[in-house]
């Protein structure tokens, strides 16, 4: 088990410097990468002022590598896709979810090449679709090949980080990739948005990105977690306020754009992509408080589709709104 504040040097994300009689705790933090309000925190140090430590923070490609990094205890606090999620819960890893980072809507959409033949779901029969197999993309494509009633096998479903789906497209080497920004972005100049994951949520698959910590780190670093969830507020909260002011040549979208590396002009249209909820919104029956509910659906619907083994009888564990209520 994580231990953290002790003499010497502790494994994982958490290590103990000193510094003279000063002491500071380096905690990795995990995220995607999109260009979304909490990137004005990766690009500042506002999370080390609110809460001591010495952050890093660290991208991950896709949800499945967060779940290893946490399950070494490599990293204690990190973005996860609901999807993710739910396969990390149901296999015990020691984690809760703490905050919505995100509501995935059109921020993670099906791409089609414009030579594919491809103007309607059904026409997917045949077709090559890549997708970071395990992400909340591959849950949304999963619940769209259902709804329209396409078996898995009726498609060659490639699995490929986003890096690879925007190299594999130049070779017209898939027909289709359901993915997020900003390679969303890069392929949509050659390929044309034939569905979105606000359109699949309506069908009932819903998909989201969460703030989820190490549990025992959490209950020795209340404190700080508080803090740091009171800073994505804040900064949601100034998107929020004004989205309009939030243009290709504004100082947050230069921020965000210097570092994700998404192009300026079009990151108002991708944040236009997500949901930003604030917390009091977030500690209601809706969200937080149905939000094991919310899990234990995709993990139900994912063991129907053999990704996962096994459903765990209760999602509840694996959330934890004390913290957002104590942040709002």
């Amino acid at each position: 088990m994580l231990k953290t504040l002790m003499t010497g040097v502790i494994a994982g994300s958490v290590t103990v410097l000193m510094s003279g009689a000063a002491f500071a705790e380096t905690v990795i933090i995990g995220h995607f990468g999109n260009p979304t309000p909490m990137q004005l925190l990766a690009s500042s140090d506002a999370v080390e002022q609110a809460t001591g430590w010495d952050v890093e923070w660290r991208k991950f490609a896709a949800g499945t590598d967060v779940i290893a990094a946490m399950a070494s205890g490599d990293v204690v606090l990190s973005e996860l896709g609901s999807s993710p999620l739910a396969i990390a819960a149901s296999q015990g890893v020691d984690l809760q979810m703490i905050a919505f980072s995100d509501v995935i809507g059109k921020a993670e959409s099906l791409i089609v090449a414009k030579d594919s033949g491809i103007e309607t779901l059904a026409d997917l029969k045949g077709k090559r679709i890549a997708v970071p197999v395990g992400s909340t993309a591959h849950f949304s494509l999963m619940g769209a090949l259902k709804h329209e009633g396409i078996a898995e096998g009726d498609v060659t479903i490639m699995n490929m980080p986003p890096d690879q789906i925007a190299a594999a497209w130049e070779q017209n080497a898939i027909d289709a990739a359901w993915i997020w920004q900003p390679v969303q972005a890069q392929i949509s100049e050659t390929g044309t948005l034939l569905l979105g994951a606000d359109e699949t949520a309506a069908w009932g698959y819903p998909t989201f990105d969460a703030w989820v910590v190490n549990t025992e780190f959490g209950e020795e670093n209340k404190d700080q977690i508080v803090a740091f969830l009171k800073e994505v507020d804040r900064v949601n909260k100034e998107y929020l306020a004004d989205p309009s002011k939030w243009t290709a040549d504004s100082e947050p979208v230069k921020t965000l754009a210097e570092a994700t590396g998404a192009d300026p002009s079009q990151v108002p249209g991708i944040l236009e992509g997500f949901a930003f909820l604030p917390l009091s919104e977030q500690v209601s029956d809706t969200w937080l408080g149905g939000a094991a509910e919310t899990i234990k659906g995709t993990a139900e619907f994912l063991k129907s589709a053999g990704r996962i083994d096994n459903v765990a009888e209760d999602y509840a564990p694996f959330v934890n709104v004390d913290y957002a209520e104590a942040a709002k």
